[in-house]
């Protein structure tokens, strides 16, 4: 599931990710009559660490994307996010420096052809591939944040679009991080709505109370080292509570940042690099 942050701020855009993909296989346990688990197929989780979810496209130098949810495309063969990007570049082309919402759509448009041509139809509809899409517009004076969904919202929605408004965004395994910054798990209200019936009245004043519990983050006023150093904190929370939990531990590996601005646009912060047994 991993996760993914992407951050608008003042001073420029900052995305980071994780590197953890979870693959599941099923597994057969033997014959009938022998073993632990005799003649039994069980779901088991396959981690792999040195993942790449931070995706910088050649010639497009000013936008960026994290990616989280379905960790391969593919049933046969799977393949990571990362890998088909020679594939989508050589779709770009030569193309100038497109917006942040083209590329976003660009790249929307590509994965959507992947996914209809690799991924069976009967996947669940819970089954998704999310992209948070950051850059800066030429001669825009903040950059902007947009969020696609495969298969299921392929056309971008932008974040934080009020001139002035600034924010961060983050999905996946994002549960330690809804309680940490707003101050409930995002599964609250529907174990509530399980036992009482509320209406919806009723259920838009409590999601206004409990918006009391919220860190009060001044986004508009963090420095750009403040919101890298933010984002790493969340991930690397995530990953440390996650070494003790009792399900999929999503969320591991090295976290790889990089920050978008008008002045140097995509520059990596930390990132994962190739290594050999003595790195």
């Amino acid at each position: 599931m991993s996760l993914g942050i992407a951050f608008k701020g003042p001073e420029g855009i900052v995305l980071a990710a994780d590197s953890r993909v979870t693959l599941m296989a099923q597994l057969q346990m033997g014959p009938p009559g022998q073993g632990t688990f005799p003649g039994q197929t069980i779901l088991a989780p396959a981690t792999y660490d040195n993942a790449t979810k931070l995706l910088k496209v050649k010639g497009q130098d000013y936008v960026g994307a994290v990616t989280f949810g379905v960790g391969a495309i593919g049933a046969q063969a799977p393949r990571t996010v990362h890998s088909f990007l020679p594939e989508f570049e050589a779709k770009l082309g030569e193309e100038k420096r497109l917006s942040v919402e083209a590329f976003a759509t660009r790249l929307s448009d590509f994965f959507l052809g992947q996914w209809n041509a690799l991924m069976p139809t009967t996947n669940q509809p819970q089954e998704q591939i999310v992209f948070f899409v950051g850059g800066i517009d030429l001669d825009a004076p903040y950059g902007r944040v947009f969020e696609v969904h495969i298969p299921s919202a392929p056309k971008p929605k932008e974040w934080f679009a009020t001139p002035g408004e600034f924010g961060a965004i983050w999905g996946g395994q994002r549960e330690f991080v809804d309680r940490l910054v707003q101050g409930y798990d995002g599964r609250t209200l529907d174990i509530i709505k399980s036992e009482v019936t509320l209406s919806p009245d009723v259920e838009q004043r409590l999601r206004e109370k409990l918006g009391a519990l919220t860190v009060a983050i001044p986004y508009q006023f963090l420095p750009l080292q403040d919101s890298i150093d933010l984002s790493i904190f969340l991930i690397r929370t995530t990953i440390t509570l996650q070494t003790w939990q009792i399900g999929v531990r999503g969320v591991g590996g090295a976290i790889d940042v990089a920050t978008i601005t008008r002045q140097g646009g995509f520059q990596p912060v930390q990132q994962k690099a190739i290594r050999g047994e003595m790195g």
